[in-house]
């Protein structure tokens, strides 16, 4: 098995895309390629078909091979939740929260799980492709670093580097990478990619050239032009330009300042006569067709939060006015009437009421659950999945949201009171029925959904990214590495 490694020069180089790419385009080369990222901070997951959990970048790496997702491309995830540190989850099982010095105290211990992980792939793949994290040159972080170099050294293999032209700095980004690494380190680099470039191409010619004086060694394999219609997912939440999109009557989401799985609103792009907006103002709540609550890492603190910013108050005065409100996982239990958490087991510990617009009760405690399910619209059926620690129950006679089937067995999921609709599905909006019907509630008159579902549409993606990267990158060097 050979290792390909995608490093950064910073966090937001573009890792996440430039691998997934790769594991397309190897994929299409016939080549046995996964995914591979030792640990990933994260709050955008999501679950293997066995119930684990997972960075949904890998995810969506992993179907770029052709792939079913398994915990093995992710043995180590962070999911932050504020003060109290992030939720550790190994090998797709959810362990405590532990700050970052607890957690570093661990780094052996983790890094033989690594280690493990990595050994186990030799037998399952001809190339592994490897994502970094932030930069391989924090030189205070390099000892206890697992997800940069150790794993690269551990399977002899080799690195490209990414750049991020878009924010500026380019030259010092690629030169200051490599002059930190350790020559060791150095002799293993295939070549730097400059990445995001926006504009005329050709008023960026030649980038080698300026580079070779102050990075001897490091040859730069291209530019690769920045395409938004080529974003399958993103890592780490949304872009600044997919904050406010399409054209239309508005759905608002909530930005929760602990918002997890973001990538639920990506669905909605597709679709035409329909605007989404992020959103922490009281007046675009109160202007929206629609009003969706996303999930959070830590619900009662994002609870808090909406209080302190009169955002309360909005949502009840749109769901007053018959405005569509809707609310996934911990958008969810926002919604119902009251929140306990005596043991800080999901992040802040508390027991609050909530907003009060649905007839439940949510209490947090461990297990985690973590469960795919098939969910289902007017025939149409695709995959979603449910990671929570909250257990809801009902406080009065209610009416089911919708039918999915688990382990081949059909049960009721979330809650509908009148416009007020509540689930535990990530991944319920993939479907353009579904949608179609949310915005015929919502009475979002120009909308027309895509032919698709969107995971279908994500294939096209990835093969489309593919071409983009073999136009744009002399991909020599990793052919002959990889003996292609």
């Amino acid at each position: 098995m050979k290792a390909l490694a995608v490093l950064g020069t910073s966090s937001g180089a573009g890792k996440t895309w430039m691998a997934t790419a790769l594991c397309a385009w190897l994929r299409r080369e016939g080549v046995r390629v996964a995914p591979f990222k030792a640990q990933n901070m994260s709050n955008n997951a999501s679950v293997t078909p066995d119930g684990g959990e997972i960075a949904r970048a890998q995810v969506v790496q992993a179907e770029a091979c052709g792939l079913t997702p398994c915990v093995e491309m992710n043995p180590i995830l962070l999911k932050p939740s504020g003060p109290m540190g992030s939720q550790v989850v190994l090998l797709g099982r959810a362990q405590p929260h532990q700050s970052g010095r607890d957690y570093y105290r661990d780094f052996e211990r983790n890094w033989a799980l690594v280690r493990d992980v990595l050994e186990g792939w030799k037998s399952r793949c001809d190339v592994l492709v490897l994502e970094g994290a932030g930069s391989p040159v924090e030189l205070n972080l390099m000892d206890r670093d697992l997800v940069n170099l150790r794993p690269i050294r551990q399977l002899d293999g080799r690195w490209l580097l990414v750049g991020d032209i878009d924010r500026g700095g380019i030259y010092a980004q690629l030169a200051g990478t490599w002059n930190l690494l350790p020559a060791e380190d150095r002799a293993r680099g295939l070549g730097a990619i400059v990445n995001r470039f926006r504009g005329d191409i050709g008023l960026f010619p030649n980038p080698a050239d300026w580079l070779a004086p102050h990075a001897s060694g490091l040859p730069v394999l291209g530019t690769v032009p920045f395409r938004p219609d080529l974003q399958p997912e993103e890592e780490d939440g949304l872009r600044a330009e997919d904050e406010d999109r399409g054209e239309g009557d508005t759905i608002a989401w909530v930005r929760l300042p602990h918002a997890a799985n973001l990538s639920d609103c990506q669905p909605w792009w597709d679709d035409a006569g329909v605007r989404t907006r992020w959103t922490a103002d009281p007046a675009v709540l109160g202007s929206a067709r629609a009003i969706i609550l996303p999930g959070t890492k830590n619900t009662l603190a994002d609870l808090r939060w909406l209080r302190a910013r009169g955002l309360d108050r909005a949502i009840l005065a749109a769901a007053e006015r018959g405005t569509l409100v809707i609310g996934v996982c911990g958008g969810y239990q926002l919604l119902g009437e009251r929140l306990s958490d005596p043991s800080g087991v999901a992040g802040d510990v508390g027991d609050e009421p909530g907003l009060g617009l649905l007839p439940v009760r949510t209490e947090f405690r461990a297990p985690k659950i973590v469960r795919p399910v098939m969910a289902q619209c007017d025939g149409e059926r695709w995959c979603a999945y449910e990671i929570h620690m909250g257990r809801t129950a009902s406080t009065a006679e209610i009416e089911p949201l919708h039918i999915v089937e688990e382990n081949g067995q059909p049960r009721a999921e979330g809650v509908r009171r009148g416009r007020v609709w509540g689930t535990y599905l990530h991944g319920w909006f993939e479907s353009p029925r579904l949608r179609a019907k949310v915005a015929q509630a919502a009475g979002l008159v120009a909308h027309r959904p895509a032919a698709r579902l969107w995971g279908e549409k994500r294939q096209d993606v990835y093969r489309a990214m593919a071409d983009h990267i073999a136009e744009h990158l002399d991909l020599a060097p990793v052919r002959r590495y990889l003996g292609l």
